[in-house]
């Protein structure tokens, strides 16, 4: 009896330790890819918790502002920012130094913050001080950080390729993770337009 107990106790444990969190399957009109240097990263953006970011996110993806933009601040251990659509597409040293600083020439938007949890894989507005200041760049967690929850918006997270996501040359932390001769999203689009 006892034996039938521990053994039921054993199952129970064994189906905790790998149970997982479902992903978040989205649309293929809902679903972007990034191509890097090493293959592509699936996203599977989230109108539901922010409809109006990852309408303007796909907007940009559509027009090609994205391609080719380099992934500016990389922190090992926390996140790889990107989309400045503004300077992160510039190779000179002065204006890959700016990389950062700007946006896209669409308006910034109000906060769409959730309860959605910053962790491994999920996709957030870059902003400033400001809660209503994202406009184009993102950041992929490579960790989770509770410090960030409900304080940018989440927009998506990574359904395959994370592991690419980890090999994104990362940036000096003296410097707050800025890259040199950073790496780059060479092509993004959205599943469902075919490219």
């Amino acid at each position: 009896m006892y034996r039938r107990k521990f053994l039921a106790l054993a199952a129970l444990f064994t189906g905790l330790a790998t149970f997982s969190l479902p992903a978040f399957a989205a649309d293929p009109e809902n679903t972007m890819i990034i191509t890097l240097k090493d293959g592509d990263v699936t996203i599977a953006l989230r109108p539901d918790l922010a409809p109006k970011h990852v309408e303007q996110i796909k907007k940009l993806v559509r027009e090609g502002a994205y391609d080719n933009v380099a992934f500016h601040r990389v922190i090992n251990g926390f996140m790889a920012q990107t989309g400045d659509v503004q300077y992160g597409d510039m190779n000179d040293g002065y204006n890959a130094g700016a990389a950062g600083t700007g946006g896209s020439q669409l308006p910034d938007l109000p906060a769409e913050f959730s309860n959605e949890p910053y962790v491994r894989g999920i996709v957030g507005m870059a902003r400033a001080q400001d809660p209503n200041s994202a406009n184009s760049q993102f950041f992929i967690m490579f960790a989770p950080a509770d410090s960030l929850n409900g304080q940018y918006t989440v927009v998506g997270q990574v359904e395959s390729g994370m592991e690419l996501v980890d090999n994104i040359k990362k940036g000096d932390d003296a410097q707050n993770g800025s890259v040199t001769d950073p790496d780059r999203m060479i092509k993004v689009r959205i599943a469902s337009d075919n490219k």
